[in-house]
């Protein structure tokens, strides 16, 4: 199975100059773990993930002040959608993250998360008798 099989369409994407209560916000009510960060004046795109938002809480920075661009990460492992999703495991393994953005062309076209490639791996739900 390949990684355009599995991998959501639906990317939420946000500004450099959000903030990390804005974004977290964002990323509740649509159900994600991550925001693909576009900013054409720098590094371009990123990702900022709930690890990055539960990082700068844990050093009790304040969610209102701090923006998706002070904590996004930049050097990002960009997945193909034709990458099999064993390719996609090795190298969220390998780089010990947990979501991949996908390019085709010149931009995202989707996020790949572990859970997506469970969700392929593993069998259909089934009541399993107590």
């Amino acid at each position: 199975m390949l990684v355009r099989d599995a991998m959501s369409t639906v990317v939420l994407t946000i500004g450099p100059a959000h903030t990390l209560r804005q974004a977290a916000r964002l990323m509740s009510a649509r159900r994600v773990g991550a925001a693909v960060v576009l900013d054409e004046d720098s590094c371009g795109v990123g990702i900022l993930t709930e690890r990055d938002i539960l990082n700068s809480l844990a050093l009790g920075q304040n969610p209102d002040a701090e923006t998706a661009g002070s904590h996004t990460t930049t050097d990002v492992v960009f997945a193909a959608p034709a990458w099999t999703l064993e390719d996609a495991a090795t190298a969220m393994s390998h780089g010990g993250f947990r979501h991949l953005i996908v390019l085709d062309g010149s931009g995202p076209v989707g996020i790949v998360s572990v859970r997506d490639i469970i969700r392929c791996w593993a069998p259909a739900r089934q009541h399993i008798p107590a």
